[in-house]
Formats: C-alpha cells, sequence, structure tokens
C-alpha cells in the first residue's frame, strides 16, 4: 500500500517542498532514496522505537521511503514525524484523508515525543505559498510559524498527538499570533541607552552619523576608553524595522538554529559580537550544507569586531566583497545559495599593541615601527570600506561626574529616522533606503559639491593619499551630515565634518 506526505528542505533561506513516498509490500527489509544524509538514513531507528510506545508496530515486510525530489540532498532528523505517520498509513495502522493537506516535519525521540527543529519559519512561509491548509510541527516551535498568516499551525508533543489529530480523534486548536501586535509592542525596548553615557559627544556624533547614512565605523582608542560600551548602545538609535525586515531577520536565524524554544518574531536590530577566533566559515557562512554565517546573522543589524587586528587576516579580507554588495553567494558542488548581508560594520581596536599610542596621559611603550605594524594587520582595502575612522579618547574624571543630564537614545533616534525618512524618498526610485548604499555612479549624480568644496576635496585627497573609494565615502557621509542638517546642499562645513573621519589615512598618524 502506498502513502503520501509532504515535508520541507531548507537551502539557503528558502524552502522546497519535499514529498515523501512510502510504499509497504512483499519482502523484507527498509529502504530509502532520495539521497538522504545519515540523519535521515538513521530515522528508521527512531520511527521504530517511537511507533512501538504507542502500541503501533514496525511493518515486518519491504518499507520504501522515497524522498522526492530525489535528486536533492535531504537532511538532518525533522522528516522522522512524516515518514513515521506515512509507514503508519501504508501499513494500514491509521486511517486518515488528511495526510496531504499538511506540511509536517519533527524529529522524533525514542520515546515518542518531539524536538524541535530549525528553518520552521521559511517552511511554513512556502506551505502558505504552496497552498497547504497547515503545517503539523512540534509545539516548541509553534510560536515561530504562527508569525506567518493564512496557515493552520498545529502544534503536536508527540507522535500519538500528530496520529489522534489525523484521524479526528482529538481537536487541536491552531497557534494563534498577533503579528503586528506583537512586532510594536516590542519594537523600542533596548536595555542600553546613550543617556548613561557621559562625555565623548564627539563619538555619540560620529555615530549618529553612521546611524542616519548606514555607515561603517571604526573606533581607535586605549584600554577602558568606551569603544565597546558605545558600540553596544548602536542599536538602539537605528530606525526600528519593519515588518518585512522583521520577518528577513527571523528567517535567517531560524534557518541558523539561532530561535531557541518558544521563540517568536525578531522585533529588535540583531546586534552580533564574535570573538577573533572565529574562523572564515563561520564568519562568512558555509559548510557541506550552506549555513548563514555571522555576518548573515547581523544582516539588517550590526555587527561588531572587537580589537580589529586580532582577528586573522584571511577572514577580515573574505568581509570584503560582501561588504559591497549586502550579499554573499555561498557555492557548493550540488548547491549554491545566497544570504543576504545588508548589516553595518561597527570595529574597535588599540592604536597599538600595548594600547597608549598618542593617550593624554600614559606613556606608549612600543618600538618603533610596531604601531605601524600592529595597523598593517588592517589591509587598505578593507579600511577603504570603511567610512568612518574615530579617535576615541578616555573621558576625564570631570565629564564623569558632572551632573548633567546626557541625551538619550530616543532623542538621536528621532534624528536619524529624520534623515533616512529624507533619504529614502531621495532614493525611493532606486529601490535604496540610506546613502551608505549608494553605488558609485548614483554618488557623482547626488551628492555634488560646488567649487569650494572641490577645492577642498581635492586638497584632502592629495595630502592624505585617498583612494577613489575613499573619495566617494566622504561624499556619501558628508550627504548624511547635510541631511542630518536638513539641508538640500552639501555644504563645504558639511564637506569638512566628513574629512575628518579619515583619522586612518592621515600620513604619520602612527608615527
Amino acid at each position: 500500500m502506498l502513502a503520501k506526505g509532504f515535508g520541507s528542505a531548507v537551502y539557503g533561506v528558502e524552502a522546497q517542498i519535499i514529498t515523501i513516498e512510502v510504499n509497504v509490500g512483499q519482502g523484507t527489509k527498509f529502504f530509502m532514496s532520495g539521497l538522504p544524509d545519515s540523519a535521515v538514513k538513521e530515522s528508521e531507528h527512531r520511527v521504530e522505537s517511537a511507533i512501538k510506545q504507542f502500541q503501533y508496530r514496525m511493518p515486518r515486510q519491504k518499507v520504501v521511503v522515497n524522498l522526492a525530489p530525489a535528486d536533492i540532498r535531504k537532511e538532518g532528523s525533522a522528516y522522522d514525524l512524516p515518514i513515521g505517520l506515512c509507514i503508519l498509513k501504508a501499513s494500514g495502522q491509521i486511517d486518515t484523508d488528511l495526510l496531504e493537506k499538511y506540511v509536517i516535519m519533527g524529529e522524533l525521540a525514542l520515546d515518542g515525543n518531539l524536538r524541535p527543529i530549525k528553518g520552521v519559519l521559511p517552511i511554513a512561509i512556502e506551505a502558505r505559498n504552496r497552498g497547504y491548509k497547515g503545517f503539523i510541527l512540534p509545539q516548541e516551535n509553534a510560536s515561530e510559524a504562527a508569525i506567518v498568516n493564512d496557515l493552520e499551525v498545529i502544534g503536536v508533543g508527540n507522535l500519538i498527538e500528530a496520529i489522534e489529530f489525523l484521524e479526528g480523534k482529538k481537536e487541536i486548536a491552531p497557534m494563534e499570533y498577533d503579528t503586528r501586535d506583537r512586532f510594536y509592542h516590542d519594537l523600542n525596548n533596548y536595555e542600553a541607552d546613550f543617556a548613561n553615557v557621559q562625555g565623548q559627544e564627539n563619538i555619540k556624533r560620529a555615530l549618529e552619523i553612521a546611524a542616519a547614512g548606514g555607515h561603517n565605523v571604526i573606533m581607535i582608542g586605549p584600554p577602558g576608553a568606551g569603544k565597546t560600551m558605545l558600540a553596544k548602545r548602536l542599536p538602539s538609535i537605528l530606525p526600528p524595522l519593519n515588518l518585512h525586515e522583521a520577518l528577513e531577520t527571523t528567517k535567517i536565524h531560524s534557518v541558523a538554529g539561532k530561535m531557541g524554544a518558544n521563540a517568536e518574531l525578531i522585533t529588535k536590530r540583531p546586534f552580533r559580537s564574535p570573538h577573533h577566533t572565529i574562523s572564515d566559515v563561520a564568519l562568512v557562512g558555509g559548510g557541506g550544507v550552506p549555513q548563514p554565517g555571522e555576518i548573515s546573522l547581523a544582516h539588517n543589524g550590526v555587527l561588531f569586531l572587537d580589537e580589529l587586528p586580532e582577528f586573522k587576516r584571511t577572514v577580515l579580507e573574505v568581509m570584503r566583497q560582501p561588504l559591497e554588495e549586502r550579499r554573499v553567494t555561498i557555492s557548493r558542488a550540488r548547491v549554491s545559495v545566497d544570504f543576504p548581508t545588508n548589516f553595518m560594520l561597527i570595529a574597535s581596536m588599540n592604536p597599538c599593541p600595548c594600547g597608549y599610542y598618542n593617550h593624554p596621559e600614559k606613556e606608549c611603550v612600543c618600538g618603533s615601527g610596531q604601531v605601524q605594524r600592529y595597523l598593517n594587520k588592517i589591509s587598505g582595502p578593507l579600511l577603504d570600506r570603511i567610512d568612518l575612522h574615530v579617535e576615541v579618547t578616555p573621558v576625564s574624571f570631570d565629564e564623569m561626574t558632572q551632573d548633567r543630564k546626557a541625551e538619550s537614545s530616543d532623542e538621536i533616534r528621532e534624528r536619524v529616522i529624520q534623515a533616512r525618512t529624507i533619504q529614502s524618498n531621495r532614493l525611493k526610485s532606486h529601490g535604496l533606503h540610506s546613502n551608505a548604499m549608494m553605488p558609485s555612479q548614483m554618488v557623482k549624480e547626488i551628492c555634488q559639491i560646488n567649487e569650494a568644496g572641490k577645492t577642498l576635496l581635492k586638497t584632502a585627497m592629495e595630502r592624505l593619499g585617498l583612494s577613489a573609494r575613499a573619495y566617494d565615502r566622504i561624499l556619501k557621509v558628508s550627504r548624511t551630515i547635510a541631511d542630518l542638517a536638513s539641508s538640500e546642499e552639501i555644504k563645504i562645513e558639511h564637506l569638512a565634518e566628513a574629512i575628518q573621519y579619515r583619522s586612518l589615512d592621515r600620513e604619520g598618524w602612527a608615527g
């Protein structure tokens, strides 16, 4: 007897429906086809143990399981539940007409309980798009799948609950989730706030410019100057996620298995801070079955690289293309997948190995040439892709103890949102929403400067030895500064402020 059910496989951040066919007939042994990996093949033992827990039996006949399309590799343990249900129907132990109306996924424990799976959100979206009635999955994943509207999400705790639901013996209410209400409820809840930062007004200004235009930033300063503290507060002044961005971000985290049990929609911009021992695959993404790396997990948010020169050079260099194209393509022999990487890069570093070069009070003990060698760990092409270079100096005692209340993140964010609105209106026809996303040809058209500005920029380029890419970066930053000032033109003061954020380009900066 033949039974058919439907599951799904996730490739990149998109899902594909997998047809699960089971035939029980004359003969012996268990066969599985359709390019299953070891985890899928081992489902035979998990399924057999699980169904025996509820007084069902594994057929002692020839059982053929086919996962179609048969030329696509299937991976993971999430096919246990649909395979088990199809075996029971094919052997005549359960009677249901609903098996083909639902997408079914879940990993079975030996006692028949269900364990959570990953990639639930893209699977739910694909199930709705393909017109399935609903999605049967582990209870712990139900709230994540329920983000998708117009889809019946049935969360079950074990195999018998799924059987009784399909046979009509038990009613399970679909999981309800008010996506918009939950989205707007958690939108602005940030623990860190710029109101708690005393002093560092010039750094706050630089981060405000970066947030307003989506620019990359590197902060250079001695230990304890507040680089990490300031970086962690950056998401609190970024414009809030819109619903589309929130769904896109949640999909990536779901595919990577970072959502956890009973997870819901991600409503805050991600802040990822990998350790400097990270590998290039972990940062960019990859593996036998391509998985998103840290740069994709930071999509629509912030990637913070603390102590930038301590990262392996090969790790940093693989970021160059994703920073420009805002997506990374992972290619393998059988599959090629794209992951989005539209993130803001925030990096921090000490100015030298001892950390006290250019310190106002402490003396640097690094030998001649050590400072330059330390800075040379970061390549010129990577520095070119960082728009703002900011020197961070220690906060004085008077600044730390002053009673004046610092400006809050909400106040700064209001200005950032206004500047982003100006940019969105200007770039809407090009499908862009921030100045940092403008390609070179668009920069010449939108970031026009007068003769005085051209003279100033020419002098700066000659003295600093700037590249063509750095020229574009300065114009983009000056356009953002003008937007924060609600100015239609880029004035000379806007250009001068943008030029000062190229600290590492200055001749003799490191002696």
